[in-house]
This record gives C-alpha cells, structure tokens and sequence, in this order.
C-alpha cells in the first residue's frame, strides 16, 4: 500500500469499518436464489426486454425502435482504505453493468451511507470525488443521489445508460460453440484479503487499483458485433458463478481451461498461503454441485475459481470466426490481458474445469 493510501493515524481505516468489502459483500448466490424465489412475479411488460429472469447484469426496457434505456444499481462497503480510490472502485464497478449490457452510460446517481461521526467530513468528500472522477472518465454526470447516515461505510451508484433494442447483450444466448473470452486478469479478492491482513506490498495495491478502475468499455463496441452472442461481467459470485449464469441461460456446458486464465501477479504465492475471502468458500457452497473440477488442478483451485472479482472483467461468448475481433477491441483499449478461457459444448448447464 502506498503512503497516499494509508488514512492519518486518527482516522479509522474505511475496511475496519465494515463487515466485508467489494463486491465480496454480496448476498451468497445460494441465499439470494431462495430470498428471489419469494418475490412476486413481475407482470408482463412487453417493452421490458431485459429483468430478473435470467440474473442478467442491468434491467433493459425498450423506448423506441432505436433506443432502449440499461438501468442498474451497485453500491458496496470498502475493499481499500483509501477514500478517493474506493469511490473510483466503486463507481467503475456500477458502471461496468451497463457495460456488460452492450450499452453506453449516460448519467449517475450515487448511493451514500456514511457513518457521519465516525469518519472526517474530508474522507466522504474524498470517496465522492474518486466516483465522479470515474463517471466524468467514462463521460458522463453524476447527476444527484442519495445518502443516509449508516454504521458502516457504503458507497455506489444507480447508472442509466442507452442501447439499441437490437444490440442487447445478454447473457443467456451463447451458443454450443462459442468461444469463451476474459477481459480483464483475476484474483482481486485475494488481493483484497492480503490488503486486509497488511500482507499486500505497494505493487500488489497499484495493480488491484489499475485494474478495479479500468471501465470495460468495449462492452458498448462488442455490442456492434453479431457474432458476439452472450456477454456479462466477472464481479461478486466468482469467474464460476458468472460463467455457470450463461451456462444456464443457454443450457449448455461451459468448458474452462485453467491453464489459460489470466491471474494478477502475486496470487497464487497469496493463494498457497491460504488468503482468501469468505466469499469464495460461500460461492462454492451455492453453485459447486454444477461444476466439474478435473484431477491434477492445484489445490487452491476451487478457492481461486469462486474468488469474488469486484470490478472484475467482461466475460464474451462469441462464434470462433469472432475471436480476433473481439480480442482486438479489448487491446485497443488497453486490455492487454484478455484471454481465450475456453467455450461453450452441448451437455447439461454446468461448468467443467480441465
């Protein structure tokens, strides 16, 4: 951690302040699937082209023949002390469901609770500064909001964001045969959980902030492609969990190839020492039954697989004439680590791992 990173020896630490952090906050997928099935069922709306039925990244309802409106929400407790990177972290995130969508923001409104006399009037100002830095990146205002006066430290934001009805990306259309494509490095919430513990060195925190704040913008660029068929982000429930929602939605197999993830330097030394969040070992509790984990993969394999991505990476499923396409549009906005993981196969919905 840098020393622009460390709170004044009087201000409590934003991560001491919270039960949990990130996107490894998020309710177990398990606990989730049962609160959601108690819901009542949305009536029919025709011109809601996207809901909840599919867990998909954002809600998409269709204005016009030319335009539908991406609406989402995303708010979470700090992974980092820092208040100005946390506001950044925390808005990339948000922003990366309209993203996922294929869609393009248009304008923010951030979610504030804040323990209001705990923490120096500064340190909020701070986390608010780090979120509108991200949304004027990304082009657009943040353009109002709300804040409460909590007990722990929650910030994020409800993002709107536009999309052509015919350009959606949603992530239950893959098709057998599609090739698997990674955007963005994991082993965030290793990263995390070493920060927490004082174990993460100042590279380790520069590379988890480089990669947590870099908007997945070519989200709104592979939405142009037809061959691009199925898109979502890598975030709370693990690469597993995202990856076992398209295998559902389509009803097919996805085949993963451990071999070729792409992981942020310095996980797997953190992973042998046995730091990781609660969340994966909650992840796996919820969805390990669909997953197929062959022999010979490395002991912390399960653990890195379920690993909570906070403002994780796009996650495409595409036809194999498309790969270089899609490949091209993430390096040339700076993704250099984007990855074929694997594909799509007939089969049952789940996840086998080889």
């Amino acid at each position: 951690m840098t020393e622009a990173s460390r709170p004044e020896p009087s201000v409590p630490r934003l991560t001491s302040l919270s039960h949990g952090g990130g996107c490894g906050c998020k309710i177990a997928p398990g606990v989730l699937s049962e609160l959601l099935k108690r819901s009542t069922p949305p009536a029919l709306f025709p011109d809601l082209l996207v809901g909840t039925e599919t867990a998909d990244d954002a809600a998409v309802y269709r204005l016009n023949d030319e335009q539908a409106i991406v609406a989402t929400t995303d708010f979470f407790m700090p992974i980092v002390d820092d208040p100005y990177d946390f506001g950044r972290i925390a808005a990339t995130n948000a922003l990366s469901d309209v993203y996922a969508m294929g869609g393009k923001p248009i304008l923010a409104l951030a979610l504030v609770g804040m323990p209001i006399n705990v923490l120096p009037h500064d340190t909020i100002a701070a986390v608010l500064r780090g979120g509108e830095a991200v949304c004027a990146d990304a082009g657009i205002p943040v353009a109002g909001g709300h804040s409460i006066d909590s007990v722990e430290p929650i910030y994020g934001l409800a993002a709107l964001g536009i999309v052509h009805p015919a350009r959606v990306k949603r992530n239950a259309a893959a098709r057998a045969g599609d090739v698997l494509i990674l955007g963005k490095p994991l082993g965030v919430g290793v990263l995390s959980a070493a920060l927490k513990k004082n174990r993460l060195d100042d590279a380790g925190y520069a590379q988890m902030i480089a990669t947590t704040t870099k908007l997945n913008r070519p989200g709104a660029e592979l939405a142009a492609l037809s061959a691009v068929h199925a898109l979502t982000d890598v975030t709370g429930f693990g690469l597993l969990g995202h990856t076992l929602e398209l295998s559902r939605g389509a009803g097919l197999t996805a085949r993963i190839r451990y071999a070729a993830l792409p992981w942020l330097a310095g996980v797997d030394a953190l992973a042998e020492e046995g730091i990781f969040t609660g969340a994966s070992g909650r992840n796996w509790a919820a969805y390990g039954a669909d997953v197929r984990l062959a022999p010979g993969l490395p002991a912390v394999a399960q653990a890195l697989l379920t690993d909570p991505q906070t403002s994780g990476g796009l996650l495409v499923a595409c036809a194999p004439e498309a790969v270089d396409d899609v490949l091209a549009c993430f390096r040339a906005d700076g993704f250099d680590r984007a990855a074929v993981i694997g594909e799509m196969t007939d089969g049952p919905a789940r996840i086998d791992v080889a």
